[in-house]
This record gives structure tokens, sequence and C-alpha cells, in this order.
């Protein structure tokens, strides 16, 4: 099975788990002056929650095994015209949050609004002031580049990737 087989067979599983409970939460329970929906409503109930359970642990099964196949799966990904080889499960971290942060990190260096010009000083006299950066403009704005298309570069290459590999055992 593929991974992407597996993340589709697992929201199957998901919908049947949740009708699963909403069959239960319905017909668990009714009045004595009401008639049973199901000929052996009891056998029923314990049918659907024992349902319930294997459909859970085949959800288990599924995610262990596409956990297992992502930590041991390496995808190469080309970023800033470097080839870049991780995990999937580490590519899955930079996707998620971290090349955002990365990329927050670089937007908030700047100028600060500061402005140069000439200044009077507490004496009266012209000052000339200048901006002092700490950082090189020309990197700042690459990396914000680099990071803010990171995600779907990596959302590109796993797409490819989840429709060719085989989920491990």
């Amino acid at each position: 099975m593929k991974l992407i087989q597996g993340m589709k067979k697992i929201k199957e599983l998901q919908i049947k788990a949740e009708d699963l409970r909403r069959k239960v939460k319905t017909y668990c329970a009714d009045q004595t002056h009401e008639t049973p929906v199901y000929e052996n409503q009891k056998d029923k109930i314990n049918e659907w929650t024992q349902g319930h359970s294997d459909v859970l642990k085949e959800i288990l099964k599924l995610r262990v095994a596409i956990q297992k196949t992502n930590i041991q799966t390496n995808v190469t990904i080309e970023l800033d015209g470097k080839q870049v080889t991780k995990s999937i499960a580490e590519w899955i971290h930079r996707r998620r949050d971290l090349a955002g942060l990365e990329q927050s990190m670089w937007n908030g260096i700047g100028d600060k609004g500061l402005q140069e010009g000439t200044i009077k000083s507490s004496t009266g006299e012209p000052v000339e002031v200048k901006i002092r950066r700490y950082y090189d403009p020309e990197t700042r704005d690459k990396n914000v580049e680099i990071y803010r298309t990171e995600p779907s570069t990596i959302d590109s290459t796993l797409e490819v990737t989840n429709a060719i590999t085989e989920i491990a055992d």
C-alpha cells in the first residue's frame, strides 16, 4: 500500500468509526413503550462497539506504519539551488511550522522604522544620523524568499513521494 492510500484509508476508517459511535449513541437505550429498531438490539450494540474497537486498531496500525515509513524514508528536495536530504518526517515538521518560523525570524530583521538625516544635538548643533545595520539586507531578502517558498516546494515533492512510496511493514 502506498503512503497516500494509507492516509486515505485512515480517513475512511475515521468516518466508519464516527458512524459506529453515532449508531451506538442513537440505539444504546430506549424506553419500554418503544419498539426496538433491531431484532436483537443488545447484540447489535455489542457488534458495533467491537467493530469500533477493531477500526481504531486498524487506524493505529496504519498510523504507526506511516510514521515508521516517514522516519525511514529520505527525500531530497532542492532549496536555494542546493540538494537537501531529510526524512519525510523531518520535511513534515519543516512544512508544518519550522520553515514559517525561519521566515518570521528573517522578516523581523529590518531598519525598525529608523530614518537617516540630520537632527539637533542637546546643544543645538546639527548631527548627521545614519542607520547602523547589523545584518546584510540582501541576505535577509534572500532568506525571506527561501523560507516563504519552502512549504510549497515541500508539498509538491511530498505529494509525489506519497504516491510512490510503499508503507513499511
